[in-house]
C-alpha cells in the first residue's frame, strides 16, 4: 500500500507484481468475508427462515388455511389471517447463504410469563404482577397467574413478518378474552346429592363463583386461545390462573357471605342425608312386611293344594284327613268343649 501511494505521488506506473498482489489481497478478503458471513448453523431449539432480497422463501400454493391450526378461525377471520407458508430450516448445519440472503432464527422453546405483563408498558398492571378485571357485580378484582407459550413453527411467517410485535398482540388478546369471560361469568348450579338447588348458590357474588370454578375458567381460556397460532404464530400451551383477590373494602363482606353460604350448604346436606335415610328405612320396612305376608300365605296355599288333592281321591279321604286333624288337636288340648244335641 505504501508503494502504491508513492507511485501515485510520483505519477509512476505500478509494477505488475504490485497489481497482482493487490488483486490477490482483495480476492482473499472477499472470499474470507463471504465464507465468514455465509456459513451458519441452527440450534436444536431453533428454527430459521431465509429471506432473499427481503422476501421469505415460500411454499408454492400453501397458506395457513391449508393447515389444521386454522380450523378454529371464523369465516371473517380466515381472510384476515391468511398467511403464506414459508420454508423452515431445521436444526443442523453448517448451511450456506449468499450475501444478499438473510437468516431469521427463532427460538421455539416453551417459555413462562406472568399474565399481567405488558410488553409495551412494563410499569402497567402493578409492574406486571397483578391484572385487574371487573366482575358481573361491578367489583374490580385482581388476578394472578402465568401463561406458557411458544413460537409455532407451522406459522413462522405471522410471527416474523405478519405482526410487528407478536408478543404484545398475544398478551393483549389473552387479556381481552379473560376480562370478557370474567365480566360475564355465571357459575353452574350446585348439585347437592340428587337435588339441584339454585337457591344454594349465592346470586351476584361472582368472585366466590370464580374462586370455586378456577379449573373451568382455565379450561375456557385454553379453548378460546386455541387459534392464537393461526392469528399471531404463537401457541398458548396453557394458562394457569392461580389467584382471584377481591378489593380490600369487600373482603370482610365476602367472608361473611362465604360463612353464611357454607352454613346453608351444610344444613341442606344434613336435610338431604336425613331424607335419604328415611327413604331407605321406609323401603326396608316395606320389604320386611312383604316377606312376612308371603310367609303367612305360603302355608295356606300349600294346605289348599293338599285339600284339593285329597278331594280328588274321594270324599272319604277328605273326611279321614279331617278326623285325623281333629284327633291331633284333641291330643294337644287341655280342655275340650263338646256340643251335645238335645
Amino acid at each position: 500500500m505504501i508503494a502504491f501511494a508513492h507511485s501515485l505521488i510520483e505519477n509512476r506506473p505500478m509494477s505488475t507484481d504490485l497489481l497482482l498482489g493487490i488483486s490477490i489481497g482483495i480476492l482473499a478478503w472477499f472470499i474470507f468475508r463471504v465464507l465468514l458471513t455465509s456459513l451458519y448453523t441452527v440450534d436444536q431449539n431453533e428454527r430459521a427462515v431465509k429471506t432473499i432480497f427481503g422476501r421469505a422463501e415460500r411454499i408454492p400454493n400453501r397458506t395457513t388455511l391449508d393447515d389444521p391450526i386454522a380450523e378454529g378461525l371464523r369465516p371473517d377471520e380466515q381472510e384476515r389471517y391468511n398467511y403464506p407458508q414459508v420454508r423452515v430450516i431445521l436444526p443442523g448445519g453448517p448451511y450456506f447463504k449468499w450475501p444478499w440472503e438473510k437468516i431469521h432464527k427463532i427460538s421455539i422453546a416453551t417459555e413462562t410469563v406472568n399474565m399481567a405483563k405488558d410488553p409495551a408498558s412494563p410499569s402497567a398492571n402493578h409492574n406486571g404482577t397483578l391484572l385487574e378485571a371487573v366482575t358481573k357485580d361491578q367489583l374490580n378484582t385482581g388476578l394472578t397467574g402465568q401463561i406458557r407459550y411458544r413460537v409455532s413453527e407451522r406459522n413462522l411467517y405471522a410471527f416474523l413478518f405478519g405482526i410487528k410485535r407478536p408478543f404484545s398482540h398475544i398478551m393483549g388478546y389473552f387479556v381481552s378474552v379473560l376480562r370478557e369471560r370474567i365480566a360475564n361469568f355465571t357459575a353452574p348450579p350446585e348439585k347437592l346429592g340428587s337435588l339441584v338447588s339454585e337457591s344454594a348458590s349465592v346470586i351476584g357474588v361472582s368472585i366466590n363463583d370464580l374462586r370455586k370454578n378456577l379449573r373451568d375458567l382455565n379450561e375456557h381460556m385454553d379453548h378460546e386461545c386455541r387459534t392464537s397460532a393461526a392469528r399471531y404464530g404463537i401457541v398458548l400451551d396453557a394458562s394457569l390462573i392461580t389467584g382471584i383477590d377481591p378489593p380490600a373494602e369487600v373482603e370482610s363482606a365476602l367472608a361473611a357471605i362465604n360463612t353464611a353460604h357454607n352454613q346453608v350448604s351444610s344444613d341442606i346436606s344434613l336435610a338431604q342425608a336425613a331424607a335419604d335415610q328415611k327413604v331407605v328405612q321406609s323401603r326396608r320396612a316395606v320389604e320386611i312386611e312383604t316377606l312376612k305376608a308371603q310367609a303367612e300365605v305360603q302355608p295356606i296355599q300349600k294346605l289348599a293344594a293338599q285339600l284339593s288333592d285329597l278331594k280328588k281321591n274321594g270324599d272319604g279321604a277328605l273326611q279321614a284327613y279331617a278326623r285325623n286333624i281333629r284327633l291331633s288337636l284333641f291330643s294337644k288340648a287341655e280342655q275340650v268343649y263338646l256340643e251335645v244335641e238335645k
